[in-house]
């Protein structure tokens, strides 16, 4: 039998205490508006707005009708048209963008006697954006082909309709009927054929075929290390504040630094180990190649769990139970991980979202990983994301200490 009044009291009794924990509340209600708001507009959509590089080599009509179909395409973000190919190539090398559409110096040649050999150098590490970029891009090539090839018929003489239907004709033989009766693609001696397919599409994946599984493991093995570093700390530190097995332990001769210090190697070597562990799993299950060094990619994995160690340390050190520490953590782990790049490219969100995901420590130890296990990068490469890394783990434990001296 319920008792009215003690229920009453009970329910009471509950909402005062979340009310008397502000950082409980206050997370209580941001919680779900972060992510509905990251899931709506961040994740709601296809991948658009991926930063490319567009390669003229040539001027005139068919150039700027091609440029400008490709800048209307909300697929495509152009941050500058250039002539030069290899510098082209090298903007995707150096990660400024993620692919270079390379027109060659004949493109607007009508009629051309050679086809005109269109390439796109595509950062394939981010296979997500690859999958979006090669279809779109070469089914585009193939109606501006088209297009072009009923330019070239037209300046053989034929009429708008008959170059059309020429094209139309052609398109429709398929391998077997051109072999096979190669003379239904030519007339009057012109190769209806070769003039129809006037582009040659190729497309160079500068760092191989990676699949998606490629992709995944380098920001799996970072949110791992993310999660379980802050949940530990929180069990490490808040947990055992809250049990006061921490009030109990200063109460002997030792300092401060000596504890934290215990609990942080303690804490470091646990996630080193994990994260060998899941690598030898990837490797041994997925066939997950690392194209980098073995050994710098185990010592960003160090670094970023003493990164995350501290601002689990930071953000322990200043609640009194384990309960709100994980209220607190909460709003602040889960955005990490789809704003960071995870799974989705940073470069495709919207803008908003890039100028957070750059105040994430995540963000950069994915570039990181992703950057030595897919690409093979070396240490110069990767110079700016271990400073920044560097430079969050230092003022997560310089917060993290002052929390303890204050508190203890």
């Amino acid at each position: 039998m319920v008792e009215t009044k003690k229920l009453k009291w009970i329910f009471k009794k509950d909402i005062m205490v979340l009310w008397r924990h502000k950082p409980r509340l206050i997370s209580y209600l941001l919680f779900p508006i972060i992510m509905i708001t990251l899931f709506g507009y961040g994740f709601g959509g296809t991948v658009t707005n991926i930063p490319v590089v567009v390669v003229s080599q040539s001027s005139g009509p068919v150039t700027d009708s091609t440029i400008n179909a490709i800048k209307s395409a909300s697929l495509y973000d152009v941050t500058d048209v250039i002539n030069d190919p290899n510098t082209g190539k090298q903007m995707v090398l150096d990660g400024e963008v993620k692919a270079a559409i390379i027109l060659p110096s004949n493109y607007d040649e009508i009629p051309s006697s050679t086809p005109k050999n269109v390439i796109l150098d595509i950062d394939s590490s981010d296979e997500i954006v690859s999958s979006a970029l090669i279809p779109t891009t070469q089914a585009l090539f193939s109606q501006i082909s088209n297009q072009i090839g009923i330019q070239e018929l037209q300046a053989t003489g034929l009429s708008a309709t008959a170059a059309q239907s020429s094209a139309i004709n052609v398109q429709s033989l398929n391998q077997s009927q051109a072999l096979s009766s190669p003379a239904a693609a030519t007339t009057a001696g012109i190769n209806y054929q070769n003039i129809v397919n006037s582009i040659n599409f190729q497309v160079n994946r500068l760092y191989g075929d990676i699949s998606y599984i490629d992709f995944l493991v380098p920001g799996v093995l970072a949110l791992v290390i993310l999660f379980s570093c802050m949940f530990g700390m929180g069990e490490s530190i808040a947990g055992e504040r809250e049990r006061g097995e921490l009030a109990r332990l200063f109460m002997t001769p030792t300092s401060i630094a000596t504890v934290v210090g215990g609990k942080i190697l303690s804490k470091l070597v646990q996630e080193t180990g994990r994260a060998i562990l899941l690598i030898a799993v990837a490797i041994g299950l997925f066939g997950i190649v690392i194209a980098g060094s073995l050994l710098l990619t185990l010592l960003l994995l160090v670094l970023v769990a003493l990164c995350f160690v501290g601002l689990g340390m930071m953000i322990s050190a200043r609640v009194s139970t384990q309960a709100d520490y994980q209220q607190i953590i909460q709003p602040i782990t889960l955005p990490m991980m789809f704003l960071s790049g995870v799974f989705f490219p940073v470069e495709t969100m919207p803008w908003i979202f890039q100028k957070l995901a750059y105040l994430i420590p995540l963000t950069y130890a994915n570039d990181a990983l992703r950057a030595v296990m897919l690409k093979g990068a070396g240490i110069g490469a990767i110079w700016l994301d271990i400073v920044v890394l560097l430079g969050f783990t230092a003022l997560f434990f310089g917060l993290g200490i002052r929390g303890f001296n204050r508190d203890v």
